[in-house]
């Protein structure tokens, strides 16, 4: 919350509400509205990913309880602290479907890093035709600075998972060791039970054809994602360049990952702020594009998300049982 407030204040700390309203009355309404509905539209495609990442005995799992279990995370996401989205849509997949949680959720480990690296790509790309220097700063902080903090993270990652799933017994052997190391022998015995679990999630990485289709659907969903941004930026009239709207989605989807308060109310805003400074954007006409951006698109999945809680039954409260160390309803997978 401080982190968020924090930003925000440096967001507005020299602009007056008045100066916003212009803006926001001279919106074309076609291309926002456009821009909203390609919004949304990226969620299903999230979820038609997933079926590929996570698929149970090589059959993938059906479209719809997985759509309810994308929906509500993001909700969960919008509307609680500490990501707890992730573990909310990991944790409805399991109630909805008959994957493990601990395999959903390490799907969506898989998922983060394929869009860390997908979005690190497209930021180069964007970067070299849009001319950038690669030492250009935004924040403090440059372009290459950036890619390298996010990008060797990332591939350790994914190299630590290719390796874990092609020879199992010897990674099985190593996580037993440090959970015998690190935890009690009852948490110890937890922890190595729930390593089955996590292999299932990583079963993607075995199949080099099933990634391939995941790295492509990876640029389908940013790409329809990043379109969002370029029409919302229609919408609000800016003369930026189209690669603009591919370079702030990068940047808000790697500022993110800060911790902030719910909806990434503060973050969202100041990284806009400060990467459409750079196309000589004015600071008035910026904010009054994060905040139309980031409340009309935040709205649609974030009902859906309510909705689909509704019809399909589940509790957040749920969630805490799940975190704290597994329901029954797991353990009996």
């Amino acid at each position: 919350m401080a982190i968020s407030v924090l930003l925000l204040w440096w967001t507005l700390h020299d602009i007056q509400w008045a100066d916003l309203a212009p803006h926001m009355r001279a919106v074309r309404i076609v291309p926002f509205a456009a821009c909203v509905v390609v919004a949304t539209l990226a969620f299903p495609l999230r979820t038609i990913r997933w079926q590929y990442l996570l698929q149970l005995r090589g059959e993938k799992l059906p479209f719809t309880p997985l759509w309810h279990a994308t929906a509500i995370g993001f909700m969960a996401n919008n509307l609680l602290p500490a990501r707890a989205g992730e573990f909310a849509r990991a944790y409805a997949a399991s109630r909805l479907t008959n994957v493990r949680f601990t395999a959903a959720l390490t799907s969506l480990v898989v998922e983060r890093v394929m869009d860390g690296l997908t979005l690190l790509t497209m930021l180069a790309v964007a970067i070299f035709a849009g001319g950038i220097d690669i030492t250009t700063r935004v924040g403090g902080v440059t372009f290459g600075q950036t890619m390298a903090a996010f990008g060797v993270p990332f591939a350790v990652l994914l190299g630590a998972a290719v390796w874990a799933v092609h020879w199992p017994d010897v990674a099985l052997r190593f996580g037993r060791r440090l959970a015998d190391l690190a935890l009690p022998v009852r948490w110890a015995e937890k922890a190595y039970q729930a390593m089955t679990g996590i292999f299932e999630g990583l079963e993607v990485l075995r199949d080099w054809r099933r990634f391939a289709v995941v790295a492509v659907w990876s640029f389908v969903v940013w790409g329809v994602n990043g379109l969002s941004f370029l029409l919302c930026m229609i919408a609000f009239d800016l003369d930026v360049p189209w690669t603009a709207a591919f370079i702030l989605q990068s940047l808000i989807a790697f500022a993110v990952a800060a911790p902030s308060a719910p909806g990434f109310f503060g973050v969202f805003e100041a990284v806009t702020r400060a990467t459409l400074a750079l196309f000589a954007v004015a600071p008035s006409l910026a904010v009054s594009y994060a905040f139309g951006y980031h409340l009309f698109t935040f709205a649609p999945i974030t009902l859906i998300g309510l909705y689909s809680l509704s019809s399909t039954q589940l509790h957040l409260r749920d969630l805490d049982a799940q975190r704290a160390g597994g329901t029954e309803h797991e353990k009996q997978r």
